[in-house]
């Protein structure tokens, strides 16, 4: 990764932060998008602060114009893209029937559609660098999770999507890496949505260990450079992959009764 340009999503704090700090560590430009100013700028200083050449844009990943505007930027200033990062995302948590459906389209816009608007824009960048894209995705993406429709649903979609752009972009030298973290310990559950698409106070319930995003980071990038599709982290999220593979409805029956405390 030395001297790779590595452009980031929902940098400035959690998985993101981390995942700048890993691949800066290893040599990598790093390219901070972020909607957080105040966080961003705060990272920016401490990337910089530990010899990592760094350029930060503020950037709302649901805004097509502003994200075209924000990875142009980056590339006129580092000459290109090496590795784009898709990490900025929202969940939600509440019963399918207390919902609106304004809180679906939310979720959508941020976690599908703001990966696909940087790509879009990145894409010609990355074809003319043999490059990398990377997606955080989740353990709900590969699995059912019970009070998650619409972080699941959306999830799956950037399964669907990517899985299918890494067969059209493999010929042209670009490879896609999709990651499934498990629980892990951020701030993304605090601003969990509820039916309502306001932030909600319901507790979130977990299963196992949560992971720390240096954890996260780590594998992140041991997987990039070895360019593998799909990463799974955690006991729990490769015990989750395995068994709905397996035994779904098992995996089912299971599932809700752990998490049965997201429907009360």
């Amino acid at each position: 990764m030395k001297n790779s340009v590595v452009v980031i999503t929902g940098a400035a704090s959690g998985i993101g932060a981390a995942l700048c700090e890993k691949f800066g560590r290893e040599g990598a430009r790093i390219a901070l998008l972020d909607m957080d100013e105040e966080g961003l700028q705060a990272g920016e200083a401490r990337l910089s602060g530990l010899g990592i050449e760094t350029f930060a844009r503020c950037c709302d990943i649901t805004d097509a114009a502003r994200c075209r505007e924000s990875i142009e930027a980056v590339i006129h200033h580092f000459g290109g893209i090496d590795v784009l990062i898709n990490n900025a995302g929202i969940t939600q948590r509440g019963a399918f029937m207390d919902a609106e459906i304004a809180m679906y389209r939310r979720v959508m816009e941020v976690n599908f559609f703001g990966a696909l608007n940087c790509t879009k824009v990145a894409a010609s960048s990355l074809v003319e660098r043999k490059g990398m894209i990377i997606v955080t995705s989740s353990i709900a993406g590969l699995a059912p999770v019970l009070g998650r429709t619409g972080y699941c649903a959306s999830k799956h979609a950037l399964h669907g999507f990517f899985d299918t752009l890494r067969a059209e972009m493999k010929p042209r030298g670009v490879h896609v890496m999709i990651v499934c973290p498990g629980f892990t310990k951020t701030h993304l559950q605090e601003r969990a949505l509820g039916g309502d698409g306001a932030p909600t106070s319901h507790p979130q319930s977990r299963v196992g260990r949560e992971a720390s995003p240096d954890d996260v980071a780590w594998a992140v990038y041991r997987a990039a450079v070895k360019r593998k599709n799909l990463v799974v982290l955690t006991a729990v999220g490769k015990t989750t992959f395995y068994l709905y593979k397996i035994a779904p409805a098992l995996y089912e029956r299971i599932m809700a009764r752990s998490l049965r405390r997201e429907l009360l």
